[in-house]
């Protein structure tokens, strides 16, 4: 398998090599060159497949000979060693719990596997050394530090906006030590991802450095996260009635991998992009006209993303066929009071308690439902204990932490503050 750059002007490359650059020497984002549908047998009887036998069907094509069978089931045994319990909510209404992992993020896939990915192409350390830089509005960090602490010939650097991350998110990117270096912005993820960026662009950085990127841009953190829609429909107990994926979406990786699966053969009915007031894509669906613009923060941090890179990947899938793209792929975006609304009314209805992200997701589905019937699932992309000033208010109750969380709480942060580009590019300079 090989990957082309979505901007054209860039050799294809090897799995590898997509990973290791993250980014195309044109700027560009990798896509596979072939997306080949698995075999209707195998949803026939996916129940009977391990998660660990349905991520190795739903990734070995993009790997390719680059990683051996026997070394990428390895790396796939240890990215997941969680679980992803679908949770009735109501009638219709599930939701697929991704926040079972290290940090309590989504993320834990993408990271793990890809720290994985870089362990490997390392280990026989005559790979030059690889600066990880990655900017994060809030779970990318902490999933990121932990999947690659202590991975060999690997430097992390996660820039991260001061006060705009909940205070267990940042104990996550900023206690761990080691190869993670975290750098707290004077600004918002916008501003940290234009200095990513940037130091991207900036010849003087690459000529002695080898960057690459940890965000959803990079395939091994992007691809793997198609696993765990299998997994929902692995345990859907009726599979005659096609589903419906409402995905919280910022950057727009998450659900861009779902609709990955869906051009493997897995039958969705409809994609949902439920955003908060940062409204892009619903704006473009709308109007035909892609106009980003500075990002606002919200309650729902994750998601204060005023210029998604990965919808570029979606254009390409649907072949920058926009009627095609509209037929598969509805967006909403909704306000911090109709999150706060959502939040209570899921927990007076069934007890379960949803943080801010997961509500969105929710809210997706009920609008959606207004139209179409069908049965649905969001996705509860962290554990509501990563936004406790906004849930604990909001419900009016405490929520215990999870040992995970406990762990990182005690320890002491530590991160150097920066203000503006060439702060971050004398850091990477020196380090």
């Amino acid at each position: 398998m090989n990957y082309y750059s979505l901007n054209k002007k860039a050799p294809n490359v090897s799995f590898k090599d997509a990973v290791i650059k993250g980014l195309a020497p044109d700027k560009g984002l990798y896509f596979p060159e072939s997306i080949t549908p698995l075999a209707k047998g195998f949803f026939n009887h996916i129940e009977y497949f391990t998660n660990n036998e349905i991520a190795y069907e739903v990734m070995k094509q993009f790997v390719g000979d680059e990683i051996p069978e026997k070394e990428l089931k390895k790396i796939i045994a240890e990215t997941l060693v969680f679980d992803f319990p679908v949770v009735e909510i109501e009638k219709n209404i599930s939701t697929l719990e991704l926040f079972h992992g290290p940090t309590m993020a989504f993320k834990d896939v993408g990271a793990r596997f890809m720290a994985r990915c870089f362990g490997y192409f390392n280990k026989d350390k005559n790979t030059t050394k690889v600066t990880v830089l990655v900017a994060t509005s809030g779970d990318t960090g902490g999933a990121v530090a932990s999947g690659f602490l202590g991975v060999e010939g690997v430097e992390v650097v996660i820039l991260y906006p001061s006060g705009k991350v909940s205070d267990v998110q940042e104990k996550q990117l900023t206690t761990l030590g080691k190869n993670i270096k975290a750098l707290e912005v004077n600004g918002t993820f916008d501003d940290c991802q234009a200095m990513v960026k940037k130091a991207f662009l900036d010849s003087e950085i690459t000529s002695t450095k080898n960057l690459t990127s940890a965000n959803s841009i990079n395939v091994a953190r992007w691809l793997p996260q198609m696993i765990y829609f299998f997994i929902a429909y692995k345990q859907l107990q009726n599979k005659r009635r096609k589903v419906v994926f409402s995905v919280p979406s910022g950057n727009f990786g998450n659900i861009c991998a779902g609709i990955m699966a869906q051009q493997l053969g897995l039958p969705v009915k409809q994609f949902i992009a439920a955003t908060n007031i940062n409204d892009i894509v619903p704006n473009y669906l709308e109007t035909g006209v892609y106009t980003p613009k500075p990002s606002q923060q919200t309650i729902s941090n994750a998601m204060d993303v005023g210029d998604p890179s990965n919808f570029i990947r979606i254009q390409e899938i649907y072949k920058n066929d926009d009627s095609l793209l509209k037929q598969h792929l509805t967006s909403y975006s909704f306000t911090d009071k109709e999150t706060k609304k959502a939040m209570v009314k899921i927990n007076k209805k069934s007890g379960y308690i949803a943080d801010p992200h997961g509500a969105v997701g929710y809210l997706g589905l009920k609008k959606y439902f207004k139209k179409k019937k069908a049965q649905g699932i969001f996705l509860e992309t962290a554990h509501p204990v990563k936004f406790l000033d906004v849930v604990e208010p909001v419900l009016n109750k405490t929520i215990e932490f999870p040992a995970q969380i406990q762990e990182v709480m005690n320890k002491k942060k530590v991160a150097i503050k920066i203000s503006k580009y060439d702060e971050l590019k004398q850091f990477l300079l020196k380090s």
